[in-house]
């Protein structure tokens, strides 16, 4: 995964912990706001609320929606322990057309 500059995180929604409505309204937002596309990022256990958000946007929100591109790749985690951990990480790049 490529390195974004601070500037080009406006265009950004991170998934974590938070009910999928909240990343399918953060989306809205941004797109309302002139934002397009938009890409949702999401790491291990959050790639399923990343994917479910995308379909949300697609089927009820926003039904000309396009997936421009999916990313997928392995972040580096050093744990509390010292050890190294990989976890799995996805990028999907959404617009209205």
């Amino acid at each position: 995964m490529s390195e974004d500059t601070p500037q080009a995180k406006s265009d950004l929604v991170v998934v974590g912990d938070k009910p999928t409505m909240n990343y399918v309204v953060a989306c809205m937002t941004l797109f309302n706001s002139g934002v397009k596309p938009v890409k949702i990022r999401a790491r291990g256990r959050h790639i399923e609320k990343a994917v479910d958000a995308v379909e949300l946007l697609r089927r009820t929100f926003i039904k000309d929606a396009k997936v421009e591109s999916i990313e997928i790749g392995t972040d580096e985690l050093v744990r509390q322990d010292g050890g190294k951990a990989n976890i799995s990480v996805i990028e999907i790049m959404i617009a209205p057309s």
